[in-house]
Order: C-alpha cells, then structure tokens, then sequence
C-alpha cells in the first residue's frame, strides 16, 4: 500500500520500517523473519487501535480512499460473465453509472452501480461517480428489464452525489432521481442495494430504495457531504468534520436509524487493504440476502417495500 490517510501516519512508519527488513531480507540473504513477524503483529495492534476509535470525518476519508474497491472491482471479482448494458435510449451512455447482466454464485442478476474510476482518464470518463440524467434513465431502463425477467437487482453505491452542472440540470437531473427512487420502490423483483463507500445525497438514494440496504464497515451515506453541509451552515468548508458529527452518517448510527438493515464487516484497516477478502464477504452477504428474499412473491415484496420507507419516516421524525 502506498497511500495512507493523515491519522493512518503511525502505520505508514511501521509499514516502511517492514519493506526495509524484507528488501534486506531478500538482498542479502539475512534470516530476519523473527523481526518482520514482530512488525507484523505491531501494525496489526496499531489498526485494531486506531480504527477502532475512528471519528465520523474519519470514516469519510476511508470511504472516499483511492484504492478502495469500486463498482467495477467488485464486477471482477464477485460476477461471472458480466455484460455491461449501455444507454438511456432517449439521450447518451453515462458511464458513471454502469449496469448489466451477470451470474452471482450461479444465480444470473442485474448489476446497476456508480463507478469513479482510478486513473486520471477513467476519472473524467466516470465524471467521479456523479451520475447525470442519462445515468438514473439507463438505471430505471435496467431496473424495469429485471422486472420483465424476474431478475433480482443489486445495486452498489459510490458517489458523492449527482452531477450539479448546468446541462444535467438542464435535462432534468431532480426528474430522473426521482423517477429512480419510484421505480426502485416499484419494481416487482428482488432489490438489494450496498453501499461500498461514499452514499451522497440524492445521487445515492436514487439507487438505494430497496427490499434490503447493506453498508460496508467503514462506509457512509447522507443527505449531503460534510462539506457541502458546512458550506451551507457555517459558510466554512473547514468545518466539515463537525458537520460529518453532526449528520449521523456512519454505519453504527445508521443502523441505529433503521436506515440501512445490514453492516458488511470489512478487513482490519478498510476494504483497501484486503480487496479480495472484502469481496469475498461481500459475495457471502449477497447470496444470503437474496435467500432470504426468494420465498416473497412480487406483490408482496412491493408491500413491504412501501412499509420499511414509512415506518422509516415515522421512527426518525424530527
């Protein structure tokens, strides 16, 4: 790993202390194996330290990690035989949405999830995750086709939040989440959402009204970035960690809230550090869920669709 977070600095010396010893190790044919298992043991202690203790603001700084597993990621690794399914049929493709077919342990489903890309070209190309008009339209086009063929859904959430630019706005953009939030509360199949790391505004919603929403450990998911929400109470952005306080958007206070139904543990030190693992339990708790839910018939999916939104207003009012 060559990319650590500002509270993750204890672990970055331990870490290049130990790729010292092992390029020793390995270059002179020193036997130093009892001080790399010491190392070793020291880093594990400083992560169960630090990340059990992580603030909120923290926790967004782990959600929003470069090397974080993404949407395209998890296609790779979990999926068989994914075809990717591109177009609104009304405007463009927008890859910042990404959706097709695929098989999840022998079992074909439609995968509909937010992609921000990792390198500087596929950054821009996936516009960061922030999904246009076009990008909910080809979702809802996605969702309705599962429905026609009794295909469950999964959904995985990455965003910070819809594009805000003038040409989505101009297309529509308040119009086709909204259409996204009623077709995902609609839809008469299977439907389970996840959020894999940054759940923003609206943009995240649009693809998470499903029979169950999952979160990964160290993820969140608001109404609004911290700093979005600093902006607008305090005209500061530095305020960002107060406001991530304030908006109760980790995973233990969203449970708490009934907003999510399921935390996905990650590996000690975020999903980053272990992408297979993560993966791997991800791909667990998927085919789990979706046991769950195949003994409901479509009407009835709907039904308790419909209640766990209400009873979620309901329990949270202000």
């Amino acid at each position: 790993m060559d990319s650590f977070l500002d509270f993750e600095e204890p672990i970055m010396a331990l870490e290049s202390k130990l790729e010292e010893l092992r390029h020793l190790s390995d270059g002179e044919g020193l036997n130093i194996v009892e001080e790399i298992s010491r190392l070793q043991d020291k880093i594990e202690r400083q992560l169960k330290n630090i990340y059990s203790k992580l603030s909120p603001w923290q926790k967004v700084q782990v959600a929003r990690h470069p090397q974080r597993p993404h949407f395209l990621d998890y296609m790779s690794s979990i999926v068989e035989d994914f075809v990717q399914l591109s177009g609104d049929r009304v405007y463009a493709d927008d890859e910042a949405i990404i959706g097709g077919l695929g098989s999840l342990a022998g079992r074909s489903c439609m995968f509909i999830g937010m992609e921000k890309g990792r390198t500087v070209n596929t950054r821009l190309r996936h516009n960061f995750g922030m999904a246009r008009p076009e990008g909910y339209r080809k979702a809802i086009r996605l969702m309705r086709m599962a429905e026609h063929f009794s295909l469950p859904i999964i959904t995985l959430i990455d965003t910070p939040g819809a594009y805000p630019g003038v040409g989505a706005e101009e297309r529509g953009q308040a119009e086709a989440i909204a259409r996204a939030v009623s077709a995902g509360l609609e839809v008469r199949t299977s439907f389970i959402a996840v959020i894999i790391g940054e759940g923003g505004s609206g943009g995240a919603i649009a693809l998470a009204s499903a029979d169950k929403v999952l979160i990964l450990s160290n993820s969140v998911y608001s109404l609004i970035s911290p700093e979005g929400c600093a902006t607008i109470l305090w005209r500061d952005t530095q305020r960002a960690a107060q406001a991530a306080e304030a908006l109760r958007l980790t995973a233990e206070d969203l449970i708490g809230l009934k907003i999510v139904d399921r935390i996905v543990e990650e590996p000690l030190g975020g999903a980053h550090r272990k992408p297979d693992a993560m993966a791997e339990t991800l791909k667990q708790a998927l085919v789990e869920e979706l046991g769950n839910l195949d003994d409901s018939d479509s009407r009835a999916l709907v039904e308790r669709r419909h209640e766990k939104y209400l009873a979620v207003g309901a329990a949270n009012h202000i």
